[in-house]
């Protein structure tokens, strides 16, 4: 079972390798950087593993269904910036509920572990929703993301590395983002457990800065999308009244 998986993330990344080319070949700027990251990212988890092994002595319990997940996204996102994220219509919806079921799975692990660690009185409802409601912080980090790209890419006429389409469309990501979300939980997929269980002090620390970094980054991302309006809208008073 475990060989077909890595098969799995072989082919995965061969058509990781194979947009990339193409997104060279068609000079897309921004389809060559996504297909890279993506490419990339299929191996933290290994890094992780090899770090955690040299540094401490231990095994994350890495299983290849982590890294497969992370390639099938990665390679339905890099095939959505050649053409599919704008030709169709639902393509950003099923890459938003992929991504955002794994972020859910590995939580849902993380929170099960932490709460029996600390022996926080948490229930099933609790865990549910906690899951459900950092999920959806992951999904407004990102979306702030994308429109800091976009206006970036503005700034500095350049094509932006994330697309950014719009209000509408941020509430429909951030909607299937729970539902990728609600879909784990729905399954009670415990998937990632025995990884969050190695180490189950260095699990909640993780959540700690997780939780920290998503609320704290978002709050200052925030910030800086509403002084820019400020500024634009500003601009544009000013430019009526002259």
């Amino acid at each position: 079972m475990e060989e077909l998986l890595f098969l799995g993330v072989f082919a995965c990344l061969a058509g990781i390798a194979v947009i990339f080319h193409t997104a060279v070949r068609q000079r897309n700027a921004p389809a060559v950087i996504n297909a890279g990251v993506s490419f990339l990212l299929v191996f933290i988890p290994v890094l992780v593993d090899a770090l955690a092994n040299w540094f401490y002595g231990i095994r994350v319990g890495l299983t290849p269904e982590l890294p497969l997940w992370i390639a099938v996204t990665g390679l339905f996102h890099s095939y959505g910036m050649l053409g599919p994220y704008d030709e169709i219509s639902w393509w950003d919806h099923l890459t938003h509920t992929l991504s955002a079921a794994l972020v859910a799975a590995l939580l849902y692990a993380v929170v099960i572990v932490a709460v029996e660690y600390t022996l926080v009185p948490a229930g099933t409802s609790l865990i549910w929703a906690t899951v459900v409601l950092v999920t959806l912080l992951s999904g407004v980090f990102w979306e702030l993301i994308e429109l800091l790209a976009r206006d970036f890419g503005r700034k500095f006429d350049l094509p932006p590395v994330l697309d950014h389409y719009g209000r509408q469309d941020t509430i429909l990501d951030l909607f299937f983002d729970v539902v990728g979300a609600v879909l784990v939980l729905v399954a009670d997929l415990r998937l990632f457990v025995p990884m969050a269980e190695v180490s189950p002090q260095t699990t909640v620390a993780a959540l700690v800065v997780v939780l920290g970094g998503l609320v704290v980054g978002s709050l200052v991302m925030s910030l800086i999308v509403v002084v820019k309006q400020a500024d634009s809208k500003t601009q544009t008073d000013s430019g009526r009244s002259d």
